[in-house]
């Protein structure tokens, strides 16, 4: 009977194959069999508006040290906000339960996806408390757009004067960091009868994350070096030391080379291709749609039947608070959309790519604190029509939970958990600066240890970033050829990994270019760096939720952090390099890819590569399940099981560690590594360089040193690294190194594509 079952599937998979895209879902309610989750109304009381309660933390807190300039017109159009409905306990919980059955092999509701609707309509809020809270945001003149399908937030728009009015707090101009925002100047304050069903509203401030990629460097191929050359390269490292990489050319990884590196190609040969799954790259800017197709003919990736399309995912006709934001252009595309587009692709070449863009703003009006990344995960994942919703969502964007409202925090949890219940396998960048993942491009200071608020969810998995060790190590040459193939990728195998880190915090570049310390490297950068033109704190993120709990399945494997938080990253990838000499090559509208590179290209890095790159390889995953005869390609989170296989690599988080710990180090290389799930990223670690100017406290830092007058402007500065402890600073202090199994700066290590395919097929019970 089960080989009857497992040959019936495999032809429906064979027969699906061809298809632009598997459904997400069943029409079976099987997922929701024995859940009740009926409950009475919870607005009992006439709502009166004299009578009103105060909402805790749904105001940014960083307001309160702003530079206050002016209240916002009354007038101002505030187009498309969010009502975050606050969902009941009871059904909080019933949710908890049904995703941990869903990714339970042994429950009969294993891989049971719901749908939008089924979600609302169990998990939601209860209609009766909708129409309450509806009827109220008509009688104060706002507009109601929608309620979602997951009756769990209200769109709706109105004026600044009628926030003011309604939710007693006043809509203000402030400066940040030399740049103007708007935001709530206070808490808000609803009806005392409507305070237990709602969160918050999302979309009273326009502070947006930044896109969690290093900034392009443009650069011309050297044919006889076979390297590029930057056009505003440098001949010294963040901290100012010199630095022996070979001619001080750079490196442009390309498809070929991470294909290789993760041992994904085999997969290729099997058929696994990602062909039939959808990979939607959620952005808030448009790309040069010509760049896509020059990527997959320039690399090699075009016979394999991967699709690709530019969409605005729009919730319904009429809801409108999606709309396009432009940049379709080679002079305006966004960098991130292009890089996240293509390199989901470098992994999964047979997928379908939707870039889902939607504008920050509607008519100069904010949306979610994420603004168009948030509604273009969100419509996508409550996207009535199956056909409508990916299989997999990347999410390249983020910053800290300390600088994240309340009800904006609420709203991605809802939304993540929900693609979860759906089957939907999400994946978010950890951050581009150590410890914090808020200061992408610049140095962490006035605050301390955070994580980003898009991922910490328990819902999604986070990538975090890792740097080959070659260069470091000397041992290019062992790894990487030094002529380019016909597809110009050079690497031979996987490379032993470190965590990516460009600061003097690198404990590897520290010993390994002079023998120090990170410690005593970073102090003697003080002498060749004396306005410390060179600290940063870039380099793959990691860190504790101060706002999430820690799911189950992150506590069962060895090295796990012993703490109450949800941790992140779950996994990593190649992110960038120390010194900035390996990038990969995007083809942009800029800068097209040219046959030999005859013509320059832009090289990028980040953990805006990380993620989609991840994301493709779960493409691969999803199609060689669906093909071995799993009822569905749909993994939804993989987190869970991916923590659930690298406890039997590395050992569980307490008893006896197996050999395999040791033997999927990444320092092994390929040598004894063949078999091994995930490359353990022992070496290096996230802790950067951190300051504190006069007149702020900037915890969570171990100062070093004083810079006299910080890059000739801002006067005397302290310097430090990031750390768990002001007075010392040390391997168990940094924050945070590397070590045997997980840990914040690597999380798993990174993945044998191939290995994992056939890890999971077994941990699904699939032959």
């Amino acid at each position: 009977m089960k080989t009857e079952h497992v040959m019936m599937c495999v032809s429906i998979a064979a027969a699906l194959a061809a298809l632009p895209s598997i459904a997400l879902a069943s029409d079976s309610n099987a997922a929701l069999a024995g859940i009740d989750t009926t409950e009475a109304p919870r607005v009992t009381q006439t709502v009166d508006n004299s009578v009103v309660s105060a909402l805790g933390n749904t105001h940014l807190s960083l307001i309160n040290n702003a530079t206050f300039t002016g209240a916002v017109d009354d007038a101002t159009p505030m187009n498309h906000m969010q009502l975050i409905l606050q969902r009941s306990a009871l059904r909080a919980s019933a949710l908890e339960s049904l995703i941990d059955a869903q990714h339970d092999p042994s429950s009969a509701k294993f891989h049971q996806w719901i749908t939008p609707t089924e979600f609302g309509d169990n998990f939601g809020v209860a209609d009766a408390d909708i129409n309450a809270v509806k009827s109220w945001l008509t009688s104060q003149g706002f507009t109601v757009n929608t309620v979602y399908p997951n009756k769990s937030q209200i769109d709706f728009s109105g004026t600044a004067g009628l926030v003011h009015q309604a939710f007693h707090t006043q809509e203000n101009h402030y400066i940040v960091n030399h740049v103007s925002h708007i935001a709530n100047a206070g808490d808000i304050s609803v009806p005392a009868a409507l305070r237990d069903v709602i969160v918050g509203v999302a979309g009273l401030n326009d502070f947006r994350p930044q896109p969690l990629h290093v900034p392009p460097q443009v650069a011309q191929f050297d044919s006889s070096k076979h390297n590029f050359k930057l056009k505003s390269s440098a001949t010294t490292t963040p901290g100012g030391q010199a630095v022996n990489f070979p001619s001080l050319g750079a490196r442009g990884f390309v498809p070929y080379d991470m294909q290789t590196i993760y041992n994904v190609s085999p997969l290729y040969t099997s058929g696994f291709t990602g062909t039939g799954i959808t990979i939607a790259v959620v952005e808030d800017q448009d790309m040069d749609v010509s760049d896509w197709p020059n990527f997959v003919s320039q690399f090699g990736l075009a016979g394999y039947g991967g699709t690709f399309q530019q969409i605005q995912p729009q919730l319904t006709p009429s809801t409108g608070n999606c709309t396009d934001p432009g940049g379709n252009s080679p002079d305006g595309e966004s960098i991130e959309t292009v890089l996240d587009s293509e390199y989901s692709t470098a992994m999964a070449p047979g997928a379908n790519i939707w870039v889902a863009t939607c504008s920050d703003s509607d008519a100069g009006a904010s949306s979610n604190f994420f603004g168009g990344v948030y509604l273009a995960a969100d419509n996508l994942i409550n996207n009535t029509n199956p056909a409508g919703r990916p299989n997999v969502i990347s999410a390249s964007y983020g910053y800290g939970e300390g600088f994240t409202d309340a009800a904006s925090k609420t709203a991605i949890d809802l939304m993540w958990a929900q693609g979860d219940a759906e089957g939907i396998s999400v994946f978010v960048s950890a951050g581009d600066s150590g410890s914090n993942p808020s200061f992408n491009g610049s140095i962490i200071n006035g605050v301390g240890i955070d994580a980003n608020s898009f991922g910490t969810s328990p819902h999604d998995t986070v990538v975090g970033g890792s740097d080959t060790a070659d260069i470091l190590d000397g041992t290019t040459s062992k790894y990487f050829n030094s002529t380019p193939n016909a597809v110009y990728g050079t690497a031979k195998s996987y490379v032993p990994e470190i965590t990516w880190n460009t600061s003097c915090g690198n404990t590897v570049a520290a010993q390994e270019l002079v023998g120090l310390s990170a410690l005593q490297f970073c102090k003697n950068a003080l002498i060749y760096d004396p306005d410390g033109y060179y600290v940063t704190s870039e380099s793959g993120s990691g860190g504790p939720s101060s706002v999430d709990a820690k799911p189950s399945w992150q506590r069962i494997v060895y090295g796990a952090a012993k703490d109450q938080s949800r941790d992140v990253p779950d996994v990593s990838l190649f992110g960038g390099s120390y010194g900035g000499y390996s990038w990969v090559i995007l083809c942009t509208g800029a800068y097209p890819c040219t046959a030999n590179f005859t013509s320059p290209v832009e090289l990028v890095a980040g953990t805006s590569l990380s993620s989609p790159m991840f994301a493709g390889i779960q493409a691969l995953i999803d199609q060689g399940l669906y093909q071995a005869g799993a009822w569905s390609p749909d993994q939804g989170n993989a987190a869970p099981t991916l923590y659930e296989l690298a406890r039997n690599e590395y050992g569980g988080a307490t008893g006896s560690t197996p050999s395999t710990l040791d033997g999927c180090n990444s320092n092994n290389g390929t040598k004894g590594t063949s078999k091994c799930v995930f490359y353990n990223i022992t070496g290096g670690g996230n802790s950067t360089q951190c300051i504190q100017l006069q007149g702020e406290t900037t915890p969570d830092c171990y100062f070093y040193g004083t810079i006299a007058n910080f890059e000739g402007f801002y006067g005397p500065t302290q310097v430090g690294l990031t750390s768990t402890s002001t007075s010392k600073y040390n391997s168990t202090t940094a924050a945070f190194a590397a070590k045997p199994g997980w840990s914040f700066a690597n999380g798993l290590g990174s993945v044998n594509a191939v290995n994992l395919l056939s890890a999971w097929k077994k941990f699904n019970y699939l032959p």
